[in-house]
């Protein structure tokens, strides 16, 4: 690993930041130093690109403008707010992070990174990039990017996809942090992770920082950072029921144990959940539909006769899992009750109404392919 003088430090710091008063991203969230504001920015950068959070950024922004409005928020519209940014826990964590400071810090901000972590849903990363940005504290915000940035600058070798490389990264890091400017330091290091150092296709020849790039010049820079690589997500398939009755479409509310909690969707049901051990490798579709028909009549109250929609799977991955969803139909002549289902019935005008996950959007479309026409109308 390269190892740099105080000479250095002092000299990449000047550089780095010379570089991001001139060429830095001009973000909504960095305007000002608004503690909230970076939280939530930061929340919703995790797992996604910059341009697709700055709309929902603004949008946030103008529902919740405060944290005591984002405690307070009906969880419905919370939910709807952000809808389409995914990993929903962070919404949930979000609010329950508001409630906290309401209620416990009588909305002051924590001002140092070890106190922001006390708060629901804050890990190292986003109490370090509020602690620094926020309130000047000199800590180093170690995320995806300060990973890349410094294993390259630095040719550590580390692998990064085990949980304690982020304390030894940390460490290397924290005496390079600008003592004057932390904020603007980490913020820097994220601009340039996003631009000449990123994962694919860098550019480390035009890099203002190339002079300082020990991986550069040994000619290995796509050799780091080091990680193993992640298991494949592990696949799940469903049938996803569109069922239509006079008084519109079945959606069912997520339970709060399940995966996205909170949302509504067509009723999904897990295909391995029809069958016992001894029938996986045998059962077929036709007995699949015989068994959920049986179920859905004894346990949900609701005779349903089940086709197949055609045409391909709906497919939606998460980190750890990947939905195949086959999706089959049934139109009713009459409107049953829900006595026994978590669910009702919704007009096709105003289901997109309601707070859908990504999954939803995707089985609404591919139905909307397969009948030929427009069916549910954003509201």
């Amino acid at each position: 690993m390269e190892q740099w003088s105080n000479e250095t430090i002092v000299d990449f710091r000047r550089t780095l930041l010379g570089w991001y008063d001139a060429e830095g991203r001009d973000l909504p969230w960095r305007h000002g130093r608004n503690p909230y504001h970076t939280w939530i920015s930061e929340v919703m950068l995790q797992q996604t690109q910059v341009q697709t959070v700055i709309p929902y950024y603004e949008n946030f922004i103008a529902a919740f403008p405060t944290v005591a409005d984002l405690a307070q928020a009906p969880e419905a519209t919370l939910l709807k707010a952000w809808q389409g940014l995914g990993y929903y826990s962070r919404a949930r964590n979000l609010q329950r992070a508001a409630q906290q400071l309401v209620t416990d810090y009588h909305g002051q901000w924590p001002e140092t990174a070890a106190e922001l972590e006390d708060l629901i849903g804050v890990g190292p990363y986003t109490a370090s990039a509020i602690a620094s940005i926020a309130f000047d504290q000199v800590v180093p915000a170690v995320d995806g990017n300060a990973f890349r940035v410094f294993a390259r600058l630095l040719m550590i070798d580390a692998d990064i996809a085990k949980p304690k490389t982020r304390q030894i990264f940390t460490d290397i890091i924290q005496p390079i942090v600008d003592p004057q400017r932390p904020g603007a330091f980490n913020q820097a290091i994220m601009d340039l992770g996003s631009s000449y150092m990123t994962a694919k296709n860098p550019d480390p020849e035009h890099s203002p920082v190339r002079r300082f790039d020990a991986s550069y010049r040994a000619g290995r820079v796509l050799d780091f950072p080091v990680k193993t690589k992640a298991p494949r997500p592990k696949l799940i398939p469903y049938y996803g029921l569109i069922v239509h009755s006079p008084a519109g479409y079945l959606l069912v509310q997520r339970g709060s144990q399940e995966m996205l909690s909170g949302y509504w969707s067509f009723p999904l049901v897990k295909q391995a959940d029809l069958r016992d051990e001894k029938q996986s490798d045998e059962a077929t579709e036709e007995m699949d539909l015989a068994v959920l028909e049986e179920k859905w009549a004894r346990e949900n109250q609701l005779t349903l006769t089940l086709q197949p929609l055609g045409g391909r799977q709906v497919s939606h991955t998460y980190t750890h899992q990947r939905w195949q969803v086959k999706l089959l139909v049934a139109e009713l002549t009459t409107t049953p009750s829900l006595d026994f289902l978590p669910g009702q019935w919704v007009t096709a005008d105003h289901v997109t109404a309601l707070p859908l996950p990504k999954v939803q959007e995707k089985m609404m479309a591919r139905y909307e392919q397969q009948v030929g026409h427009a069916v549910f109308k954003e509201n």
